[in-house]
């Protein structure tokens, strides 16, 4: 009957013939020991060679990035204009403008209510607080704001418009005086 046990000392007593030669053949301890030495020889040619390689990808690595924050430090320096600080016209009131040259009435409104738009933006950039225009000019102070009664009348025709729709009847001259008026408040913060 084969016996269920392992037998420990068999495993050890084939270690310690390895390890004096039995494996390698009659060589011994010696020439075990020259074979660790002659791979500890490989092992640590091998590390130097991953060391160097590994200085050099951090080398490479710090390199490219410094290269990178010296793109990003000169992209995010670049101070970009915004149309409204640029000069000349701002390209919403050239907008504007052309709806106004147009011949329909449609377009008049349109004009109206894309101008008292830029409005809500200006006074929202200015630091006027409110939900909506009327807020905004309501919290206005006529001393710093000189253009206010030109704000309101301008944003009364936009009211009309919004709540009448077409049965408002806006005429050219109507239309041309409150661009007019919107015209002033927007030079006045230097919109255009």
């Amino acid at each position: 009957m084969p016996s269920t046990q392992a037998n420990v000392e068999y495993w050890f007593r084939l270690l310690y013939e390895c390890i004096h030669g039995a494996c390698y053949g009659s060589v011994g301890v010696a020439g075990f020991s020259a074979w660790l030495a002659h791979l500890w020889l490989w092992i640590t040619i091998i590390g130097y060679f991953l060391a160097v390689v590994g200085l050099f990808v951090i080398v490479y690595c710090t390199v490219r990035l410094f290269e990178l924050r010296e793109r990003e430090e000169h992209f995010y320096n670049t101070l970009i204009v915004p149309p409204d600080a640029a000069g000349g016209t701002h390209p919403r009131w050239e907008h504007i403008q052309s709806l106004l040259e147009t011949a329909t009435p449609s377009s008049w409104r349109e004009a109206v209510i894309e101008a008292d738009i830029l409005l809500d933006d200006v006074l929202t950039k200015q630091g006027y607080e409110g939900d909506g225009v009327g807020e905004k000019l309501k919290a206005a102070d006529p001393r710093t704001f000189k253009t206010l009664q030109d704000a309101w009348e301008a944003h009364k025709v936009r009211n009309q418009i919004a709540h009448q729709g077409s049965a408002f009847e806006l005429s050219e001259t109507l239309a041309r005086r409150t661009l007019a008026h919107f015209e002033a408040v927007f030079r006045e913060f230097k919109v255009i």
